[in-house]
């Protein structure tokens, strides 16, 4: 362990209210503590293995019975970790996993690592962290720490998982922060991100008490280098709010701009981009695309307009960002149909192709996709042959109005498989893509990333935000028949 994890282990050592939280920094002091990660999914089993790898004996709970018994073969499912480093934590027996909570009573330190999703009214539904949580209460003893890291809304913690904690603790004659300990601390995770991983992104961490955020702080220790302590869970939860709707007022600010690009004419907003990130200081640049993707970013402005409201308040521009961004795979749709339109195809035969459906370049992940919408809205405008292509992606299922949910067809990108489609429309500008091929194939392309822009035959691909709709149309611009 490094000077600064053994400087917060003396920390907790010397301030701590009992001894409780004195056992429990010995045990991570000399990597006895047993971990386990509530949910394996991108947040979770990065995190489960990085503690397996550092010698903790760590165990997986998941409710994906698929899910436990490949990880249990050393199968590793996950792009952005290591096959043989998952292999060799389960071959040494440091990391196993369950779908019961049987063993919860040896843990620990849990991490909650479970999804936070929105309901059919964009409210936050904390369902799976209420029964994260009571699995917890069940089994909760002394010296255990709980640290919640699901991004969700400022109170989450206090509010939801501590009154649950708090009940099981009573019948024992156990106090929070005494006895136990209770933190958040958000998670960082950039799928497809070589560059920043699990073990050396910098985290942030808030607990209840004063002491619960040193023996959380202790325990990241073990894998994070840095670690940023905040006075309370409430701190944490709106820091990680903030950086994700940092990003999702910017992306707004140049997909509304790239559309006005469009309606004017003459002018790309890729190019006035690129020049305005010449400037060394006081800008960053952010890009236009066909909406928002990932668990985070689409879902983290509701979650703090609720909060706002339940306090008189409205976010006004935080909304209207949201509003802004979700409105793109309308767009985009529009823009497909616009390009059909001028084919002599009607649109009930015409065919589409979809290039990409993960939400970001370069991985396998489709949550909050804007693939599915776009497909959903194509649908809907009676274009029924749909087909996607993506090389990380192999199954593409799509709700319908019926509620019901369809399977997308997939298919290679090949000459034949363009040639056959009236328009291709690229949503995730993976690197594997054949972009001269289907530059040089396909009949019509709308390009909602900017991918082809070292390989495009510029009289068929029409590209967002690149100034292109005022000045001509898909006809007069000879779409390739």
């Amino acid at each position: 362990m490094d000077t600064r994890a053994s400087t917060t282990a003396e920390s907790v050592s010397e301030n701590g209210v009992g001894p409780s939280v004195q056992r429990l920094a010995a045990k991570l002091r000399q990597k006895q503590a047993r971990i386990g990660v509530v949910g394996l999914g991108y947040v979770g089993l990065p995190l489960a293995v990085e503690f397996a790898d550092r010698g903790f004996q760590t165990v997986g709970f998941d409710v994906d019975s698929e899910c436990v018994e490949r990880l249990n073969d050393g199968d590793n499912w996950n792009e952005d970790l290591d096959d043989d480093t998952v292999r060799r934590v389960v071959e040494a027996g440091t990391l196993s996993a369950n779908t019961s909570f049987e063993q919860a009573g040896d843990v620990d330190v849990f991490f909650v690592c479970v999804p936070t999703p929105l309901t059919e009214h964009k409210d936050p539904d904390t369902s799976y962290i209420e029964s994260a949580t009571e699995s917890i209460a069940e089994h909760l003893r002394p010296g255990q720490l709980v640290v919640l890291k699901s991004t969700t809304y400022p109170g989450t913690t206090e509010e939801v998982m501590r009154p649950i904690l708090d009940e099981a603790a009573e019948e024992q004659d156990m106090e929070c922060g005494r006895d136990y300990f209770l933190a958040f601390s958000p998670e960082r995770i950039d799928p497809g991100n070589d560059e920043y991983t699990t073990a050396n992104t910098p985290i942030v961490v808030g607990g209840v008490t004063d002491t619960g955020t040193q023996v959380a702080e202790l325990a990241m220790k073990q894998i994070v280098e840095q670690v940023h302590t905040v006075d309370s869970p409430k701190v944490a939860e709106m820091e990680k709010l903030l950086e994700n709707i940092f990003r999702s007022v910017n992306i707004a600010l140049v997909n509304e701009l790239a559309q006005l690009c469009d309606r004017m004419g003459g002018v790309s907003m890729w190019d006035v981009i690129d020049a305005a990130a010449t400037k060394p200081f006081g800008f960053m640049p952010f890009y236009p695309g066909p909406g928002l993707g990932g668990h985070c970013i689409p879902v983290d402005p509701h979650y703090l307009s609720w909060l706002a409201r339940r306090h008189d308040f409205e976010t006004s521009f935080i909304t209207l960002s949201a509003q802004v961004n979700e409105q793109m795979p309308f767009y985009v749709a529009d823009a497909v149909v616009e390009a059909i339109a001028e084919q002599p195809t009607r649109l009930q035969d015409a065919k589409v192709l979809v290039l990409g459906v993960a939400f970001k370049k370069n991985v396998d992940d489709t949550r909050h996709s804007p693939a599915r919408t776009v497909t959903r809205l194509l649908r809907e405008k009676g274009i029924e042959q749909i087909r996607f292509a993506d090389p990380h992606v192999e199954k593409l299922s799509v709700d319908t109005k019926k509620g019901d949910s369809i399977e997308v067809p997939r298919v290679e990108v090949t000459e034949d498989v363009l040639e056959d489609h009236d328009v291709a429309v690229l949503l995730t500008d993976h690197d594997d893509f054949p972009y001269e091929t289907i530059s040089n194939h396909a009949t019509a392309i709308i390009d909602a990333r900017n991918g082809f822009e070292d390989a495009a035959d510029e009289n068929n691909v029409w590209l967002l935000g690149g100034g292109e709709n005022g000045t001509e149309s898909w006809e007069s611009r000879q779409v390739k028949s």
